[in-house]
């Protein structure tokens, strides 16, 4: 565990921090996970896993949750559509404990970041949201001159400043190659294995996904243990409603009684009323 201050100053411990993972690079594999909620967040902890990267949003809850992970919290696209607004929600999210956020803008907006020396994390490769620029949700460098254009946006996100990058669905030999070549920390989601850090989301780790990815890898089935869930819900609510309706629910375990005098009482009280 390395020793730090938060930027709101106050003494923390982190996983990792930028200057081990920059340290590392080559030598050695980190692992990251989402994590979006408390529970989630403690999971991650309780695993061992390196890195966690939550919504900006969930920012607060994940922090309290988990105080050790490095943690990065993903600016929303649509959420802070200026650069003032991106600049004031990176600050809010170090001040709750957040040690780098993450952008798919412009390199003038990691620029700008960056010149406040908060650790950005870019998106290359397949951007999901921006996806309508390369003709559909495909793998980016499947051809030479795609793959030497991609290595070209690695290059001018590093020179803006960025120090990590997500890098999703780039052919295996591509990423390796790039990573081989960049000064970034290269986060691999569906990259294959030549990147510094393998990413996968918590629900498709956990076989929680309707429909994953097929970079995906589920290590878990908590989709069977929700559905389970499902049934015995169902079914206690429906013994419920036939208890209810049979008279057999509450029952005298579920009842408060009173003492028979003080039943004696009250009825007398009643009738004298009634009289």
């Amino acid at each position: 565990m390395k020793r730090v201050y938060t930027w709101a100053a106050r003494p923390s411990e982190r996983t990792v921090t930028v200057a081990s993972l920059r340290q590392g690079k080559g030598s050695r594999k980190w692992t990251q996970v989402t994590a979006n909620s408390e529970e989630e967040a403690v999971a991650a902890d309780e695993a061992g896993i390196d890195m966690i990267i939550c919504n900006s949003l969930n920012a607060e809850r994940v922090r309290s949750a988990n105080t050790k992970q490095f943690m990065t919290a993903a600016l929303g696209i649509t959420h802070f559509p200026t650069e003032s607004d991106i600049i004031r929600e990176a600050f809010r999210v170090l001040d709750l404990g957040a040690d780098a956020v993450m952008t798919a803008r412009s390199t003038d907006i990691v620029r700008a970041l960056a010149k406040e020396d908060i650790p950005v994390m870019g998106h290359l490769g397949l951007v999901p949201r921006k996806s309508t620029w390369t003709d559909g949700l495909r793998a980016i460098g499947k051809t030479g001159r795609e793959a030497f254009e991609l290595y070209r946006k690695f290059k001018r996100l590093e020179e803006a400043g960025g120090v990590l990058v997500e890098a999703e669905v780039i052919p295996g030999p591509v990423m390796a190659e790039i990573s081989k070549r960049s000064g970034l920390i290269t986060v691999s989601l569906g990259s294959g294995s030549g990147g510094d850090v393998d990413y996968l989301f918590m629900e498709d780790i956990c076989g929680d996904s309707e429909n994953p990815p097929r970079h995906a890898r589920a290590f878990g089935n908590l989709a069977a243990l929700r559905e389970k869930m499902h049934l015995e819900r169902v079914n206690a609510l429906r013994s419920f409603r036939a208890a209810a309706e049979g008279g057999k629910f509450p029952g005298k375990a579920e009842t408060p009684d009173l003492e028979p005098e003080e039943l004696d009482r009250f009825m007398e009280l009643l009738e004298r009323k009634d009289g």
